[in-house]
């Protein structure tokens, strides 16, 4: 840590020796806020501007607003009840308006005399509280409020300028109080220390960080707003790439053992056995991942290819190429469900080549095996045998192959299948089983923007699969609105007994189980019909199945699939499935990733807009796998104009993942996109949005790079080795390592 002139940096200092103790203990507890520097680092989320007031027409619904409006008119009722039989109860509305519309307040009992004399029409104000419906009207109950009187010196030192600030706030802390307490902490910002090179940050015209902080907590006008946010963006986007780009290269400082494949050995033989050519796209990438794993560095690759863009064949040439050089690889699944599967295809599509050290295999054949948690011991002996001598070359598990017991003869190459399922201390765990650090290849099926793969997987080089293999047919998808129009869903149970009629299977998707324990908590409350359409539980797959092996489907053979099944009744299930005993499997997001069934061509997705975006395009890519036609038809009960419409209306009108990804992230902002640490009330993000600002995160890379390359320890740059130290404190550090 550098300490500036012999002081503990000044914002580092903790907020309770700044401000009051409650105040700060509010700001940890629910802000995550616990330094100075954190609290000039919690920007406002907008600006009102004095002449101009919030537009109470567009409020959120049970979300906590401030608003800042002029009252219209305060009228005092009185009325009786339990509490005040003689009617001496007191209920206080207040209209407010801002031009665009109105909004009541109300106020109850003794809280009604301070705005009774305080609230008098032509008053301006802030009120803050969470927006509620009564009587079909919008109200705020028991709002907090600061007059904006625009006299006294108090308030027009707090709201300096023509714009105030509205920061992100909670129940427990209005907006105007954060001001307040960033007015007291921002005289510290002089001392901020800069994490851009001065290079950098004068050749792109950036103000200095202190002036920043000050422009974009105290702004004058629009453009200082701009001028703090373009700079506080780079400080984000280059911190965190110079973060990743230190990671880059102290993995290519390792060593690693080079595999270059045989002439004509396993891969070869392989190769030869294919019923069909690689499409254009398998052999670019093919060919980029073979020239990694020759070199002395470990290969750190992401392979991104829409489900069914023939990711396994790739991933699957190069770990014959490892094992035709005598190592060993690993694949590693996010469940047993899918460890199994991608076992059988794997064997499948080696045929005898996979028979290593048995009567019919051939000359180059290895092993296969597979090893997961709920193996039997006898079976789990022998694969740790056949891993240890070197028997089996390629290997295919659960982390159950991280545990301590497994040892490989000389691992080369790690796959690892849906990374974001995947942390690094698990990738770390099995690099530490080679002798040197085995190669790295991850897949991927959801599609990430270019920024996104960039700022979350800014560690590996990454590799994309952009064609469909030929033969694979396209899928046709609509939205079904149960609601508006059931007789859509009573065609939709009749298209899948026609697919089944054709010799098909289908799909039946649901959100939840339904043998959860209900919550009492919320079964006692009372709700308006609007409102049971939004809260009532999502469809569970066993009521499903039950109805429609009762109703619309009777007669077809139904069986059901979820996350709580034992491991074997998973496993036969979808072998009856795959074997085509089963017609119709209702079965729960457990299919999301892997499921190949060529057979398969239809999918009914219940409460469709209870799934993300990427997930409808993953759980559709299980259907026209085969030469038939897929179908996906997405049932949900939102209106027409609802925001999960228009979304579901999105995925029906691409099948491009890319350009799904991105709706999606614009829907739902970066937060969930970068990883669970993101999404709290400290992201690490809090002005790049990744989408929009696609070219500062690219130029920011390259600076990173060339700075890390210049500098590694950063020697030079005491303050962005600050900076680095502040991103990655624990929890930045694991969001980084997770990717």
């Amino acid at each position: 840590m550098d300490r500036v002139h012999g002081l503990e940096e000044p914002l580092k200092q903790p907020l309770k020796s700044v401000l009051g103790p409650a105040t700060a203990k509010v700001m940890a507890e629910h802000l995550g806020l616990h330094t100075v520097g954190d609290l000039l680092h919690h920007y406002p989320r907008r600006y009102e501007e004095r002449g101009q007031l919030t537009q109470l027409a567009e409020l959120p619904m049970d979300e906590h607003v401030t608003v800042v409006a002029q009252v219209a008119d305060a009228r005092l009722h009185t009325f009786a009840s339990a509490k005040a039989p003689r009617g001496k109860g007191q209920r206080l509305e207040v209209t407010i308006t801002d031009g665009s519309g109105r909004l009541q307040l109300v106020f109850f009992g003794n809280g009604v005399h301070k705005p009774h004399k305080e609230l008098l029409p032509g008053t301006r104000a802030m009120f803050a509280g969470k927006v509620s419906v009564f009587n079909r009207r919008l109200q705020l109950a028991h709002p907090a409020y600061e007059l904006l009187r625009g006299d006294s010196d108090e308030t027009v030192e707090s709201w300096a300028g023509a714009l105030i600030p509205i920061y992100p706030a909670t129940a427990k802390l209005e907006s105007w109080k954060i001001g307040k307490a960033v007015q007291t902490v921002l005289p510290t910002a002089q001392e901020a220390l800069d994490p851009l090179p001065p290079s950098l940050r004068e050749g792109r015209g950036l103000v200095p960080l202190p002036e920043a902080l000050l422009k974009i907590h105290r702004p004058h006008t629009k453009a200082d707003v701009a001028d703090a946010r373009a700079r506080l963006k780079w400080d984000e986007a280059f911190v965190l790439q110079v973060a990743l780009a230190r990671r880059r290269h102290a993995d290519a400082q390792l060593p690693a053992v080079p595999r270059t494949p045989r002439p004509d050995g396993l891969l070869t033989a392989f190769d030869d056995r294919l019923p069909f050519t690689l499409t254009e796209g398998q052999q670019k990438v093919s060919k980029e991942i073979f020239d990694d794993l020759a070199t002395e560095h470990p290969m750190h690759r992401l392979l991104q290819g829409e489900v069914g863009s023939g990711k396994t064949m790739v991933a699957l040439r190069a770990m014959l190429a490892v094992v035709d050089a005598g190592g060993q690889a690993a694949m590693l699944a996010p469940t047993e469900v899918l460890a199994q599967q991608h076992h059988r295809s794997i064997t499948e599509m080696m045929g005898e080549l996979a028979e290593g050290g048995m009567l019919g295999g051939t000359e180059h054949a290895t092993k296969v095996v597979l090893l997961t948690g709920s193996m039997g011991a006898a079976a789990r002996r022998q694969a740790l045998l056949d891993l240890v001598t070197g028997e089996a070359g390629i290997v295919i598990g659960t982390h159950a192959l991280i545990e301590d017991k497994v040892q490989f003869h000389d691992l080369g190459l790690v796959v690892v299948d849906e990374q974001h399922r995947f942390g690094v201390e698990q990738r770390d765990a099995l690099r530490g089983k080679g002798k040197q650090p085995p190669h790295l290849l991850v897949m991927t099926a959801t599609p990430i923007p270019r920024t996104v793969a960039m700022t979350v997987f800014g560690d590996l080089e990454t590799s994309v699969l952009d064609q469909l293999p030929a033969g694979r047919s396209p899928i046709a998808s609509h939205v079904v609105p149960a609601a508006d129009k059931p007789h859509f869903l009573a065609r939709a149970w009749e298209r899948v007994r026609e697919e089944v009629a054709n010799g098909h299977q289908a799909y039946v998707v649901c959100p939840r189980i339904g043998d959860e324990e209900d919550d009492p908590k919320k079964a006692g409350r009372k709700q308006s019909a609007e409102d049971e359409a939004e809260k009532r539980p999502p469809l569970a797959v066993l009521d499903v199945a039950d109805q429609l092996g009762r109703g619309p489907l009777q007669g077809l053979r139904v069986e059901v699939l979820h996350g709580r099944m034992h491991p074997d009744d998973k496993d036969a299930v979808m072998r009856r499935f795959a074997a085509g005993e089963t017609d119709v499997l209702v079965a729960t997001t457990v299919i999301e990733v892997g499921v190949n069934v060529p057979n398969a061509t239809a999918m009914v997705i219940m409460d469709a807009d209870r799934f993300g975006v990427s997930q409808l395009h993953q759980l559709r890519g299980r259907v026209g796998r085969g030469s038939a036609p897929g179908l996906c038809l997405l049932v949900t009960e939102m209106p027409e104009a609802s925001a999960a419409r228009q979304r579901l209306n999105a995925v029906a009108s691409t099948l491009d993942g890319f350009e799904l990804s991105r709706i999606d992230l614009e829907q739902r902002r970066e937060g969930d996109v970068l990883g669970q640490a993101q999404s709290g009330a400290r992201t690490s993000l809090r002005v790049l949005a990744v989408i929009e600002d696609e070219e500062v995160i690219a130029e920011a890379r390259e600076e990173a790079t060339a700075v890390v390359a210049a500098d590694p320890e950063l020697r030079q740059l005491p303050g962005l080795r600050t900076a680095l130290d502040a991103l990655l404190d624990d929890e930045r550090e694991q969001y980084l390592e997770k990717g």
